[in-house]
């Protein structure tokens, strides 16, 4: 018999479900560094705060910043899911704008559910309420929190009232640090115009442990300390949400 003229079988093609597999396996190695990530799913929702905080200008692409905008209805979709029991806000952010920064801190305080906020890396600036927003704070050993007072970009108009409106704004953020921390106001004052030790600036930079033991920082730990925390709290609403009926 001759086969010459006899169509050869040709070779089954990978299904698509096969190449969107390998591509997403592609894609998680470009973007993460690793062939797969962690799926399961969780009744804890993190948040991270890194690079500037953007608010209402947007900055040059090359910053790596964290928009206000992103942030304000992920916070409002937390509160509102009944699968989440707690809320995580891990920073390592540079500060930024500061009505953002304070929009975001003032969404924190007001949520319903327990909240643990983690700063590693740096809680800088305007990360400081951020920070401090929560029902428990932690900070790691080695990270950093700079005070100072704040400033203005773009034209400044050389009039007392300039003065004023910066006065008002460095209330706010006085007033919500000490009411969301244990630090004084006479303290706070201190750290943020000391002069001296910023070579660029007025302020100063807390690490880890001196951060605590001003009072802004609740204790010094980490992830495993701080999840730890955000559990304990979970399973001590629990009972009290029972007998209310309530339970977001």
């Amino acid at each position: 018999m001759n086969y010459l003229n006899d169509e050869q079988p040709q070779q089954p093609e990978p299904a698509a479900d096969e190449k969107k597999k390998q591509n997403s396996i592609v894609e998680t190695i470009q973007q993460l560094g690793q062939t797969t990530t962690p799926a399961a799913e969780s009744n804890i929702f993190c948040m991270t705060i890194i690079g500037q905080v953007e608010g209402h200008i947007v900055l040059p692409p090359q910053n790596k910043t964290t928009k206000y905008e992103h942030l304000i209805p992920q916070l409002v979709a937390a509160e509102q899911n009944p699968k989440i029991e707690g809320i995580l806000i891990v920073l390592n952010t540079v500060g930024g704008d500061v009505e953002a920064g304070l929009a975001i801190a003032e969404m924190i305080s007001s949520i319903s559910k327990p909240t643990v906020t983690l700063v590693l890396g740096g809680g800088h600036s305007i990360g400081v309420p951020i920070a401090v927003a929560g029902d428990m704070s932690f900070i790691a050993a080695t990270a950093t929190m700079t005070i100072h007072p704040i400033r203005l970009n773009g034209l400044v108009i050389g009039v007392p009232q300039t003065f004023e409106y910066l006065d008002k704004m460095q209330e706010r953020i006085l007033r919500f640090v000490t009411m969301h921390s244990n630090v004084t106001e006479e303290t706070f004052k201190e750290l943020m115009f000391k002069t001296g030790e910023l070579t660029r600036d007025i302020g100063t930079t807390v690490i880890g442990s001196d951060a605590v033991k001003h009072g802004l920082i609740d204790a010094v730990g980490g992830l495993g300390d701080a999840l730890r925390e955000l559990n304990r709290r979970i399973a001590e609403r629990k009972p009290a949400a029972a007998q209310t009926g309530v339970y977001n």
